[in-house]
C-alpha cells in the first residue's frame, strides 16, 4: 500500500503530526518543479532548468548533478541555499489527485512525523481540518495552481523554439559524465524571434520566465562547488575507513607494562 494517503477523518482523525526540523526528507531530490509565484526568488538562489515529464514541460530547481543527489542538504539535514522550493515547505503534506483528477491534500505516512500520542498538532478539530493543517492545505493548493500556470508558460516557450538542451558535464570517478534531461533558453533564438512571435510571448507573460532561467544559470558554479566539496568529503571518509591500525589492542584498550624493566 502506498505511504502517500489522502487526509481524511476516518484515517487521520485520531492522529497528530509534527512539523519537520530537518530537511533530510529532500536529500535525494535532485530536481524539483517550481510554481510561477516563486520564480523570482528561486532564480536568485538556485540554478533553474526546463524539464519534460509525461509530455508536460515545467521549470525546475536543479538541486544536484546526479540522480538521487541534493547538494543543498548537508549531512546534518540543514538547507544550504537562500531559498527553499515551495513544494518542500508543506512537508509531510503534499497535493495528490483523486481518480477523477481532482486535487486533494495528502500526507506521507512514512515521514516519521505522524503520531498517535499527545505530541504534535491534530489533523482535525470538531470534524474539520485543524487550523494548522488548513493553512498548509491552502498554501499547497495555491502552489499547485501556480505550478500548472507555469507549465502552460513553459509549453509556450518550447513551441516558440527557444528552449534547447543544456549541456552540463560532471567530472567523477568514472570520468566525464553528461547530465541528461535539463534544458535552457537559447538566448540567440529568443532575441531572433520575429516581432509578432516575440510580442505574443510578451503578452502571455512568459518573457520574464525566459530571462529568469537565463539569470539563474549563474548559480550553477555554486552547485559545482558543493558537488566538489561533497566528493572530497566522501573520498576522505572512504580513506579513513580503509586505514587499518598498526597495533591491535585488547578490547579494554589496556597494556600490562612491566615497569621494573623500564629504563634498564
Amino acid at each position: 500500500m502506498s505511504q502517500i494517503q489522502p487526509v481524511s477523518p476516518e484515517r487521520h482523525g485520531r492522529l497528530r503530526w509534527r512539523r519537520y526540523s530537518s530537511y533530510a526528507f529532500a536529500a535525494s531530490t535532485a530536481v524539483v518543479p517550481l510554481a510561477a509565484a516563486e520564480i523570482s526568488q528561486a532564480a536568485l538562489a538556485l540554478p533553474l532548468a526546463f524539464i519534460q515529464r509525461d509530455e508536460h514541460w515545467s521549470l525546475a530547481a536543479v538541486l544536484g548533478l546526479l540522480p538521487g543527489q541534493n547538494l543543498y542538504v548537508d549531512g546534518n539535514g540543514s538547507w544550504q541555499a537562500r531559498y527553499m522550493p515551495a513544494s518542500f515547505q508543506g512537508y509531510p503534506f503534499l497535493i495528490g489527485a483523486r481518480a477523477n483528477g481532482e486535487p486533494t491534500l495528502c500526507v506521507n505516512e512514512a515521514s516519521g512525523l505522524l503520531t498517535e500520542g499527545s505530541e504534535g498538532e491534530p489533523f482535525f478539530e470538531a470534524g474539520a481540518l485543524s487550523p494548522g493543517v488548513a493553512q498548509v492545505s491552502n498554501f499547497l493548493m495555491e502552489t499547485a495552481r501556480s505550478e500548472g500556470a507555469l507549465m502552460e508558460a513553459c509549453t509556450l516557450l518550447v513551441r516558440a523554439g527557444v528552449v534547447e538542451p543544456w549541456p552540463i558535464t560532471v567530472q567523477g570517478e568514472q570520468g566525464a559524465q553528461q547530465v541528461a534531461g535539463l534544458y535552457r533558453i537559447n538566448e540567440a533564438a529568443l532575441n531572433g524571434l520575429a516581432d509578432a512571435a516575440y510580442n505574443n510571448l510578451r503578452q502571455s507573460g512568459v518573457i520574464a520566465i525566459a530571462y529568469a532561467q537565463l539569470l539563474s544559470m549563474g548559480n550553477l558554479p555554486q552547485l559545482g562547488q558543493l558537488a566538489q566539496g561533497r566528493a572530497q568529503a566522501e573520498a576522505a571518509e572512504r580513506a579513513r575507513a580503509e586505514v587499518k591500525p598498526m597495533i591491535n589492542l585488547p578490547e579494554d584498550s589496556t597494556i600490562d607494562w612491566d615497569w621494573s624493566k623500564v629504563g634498564r
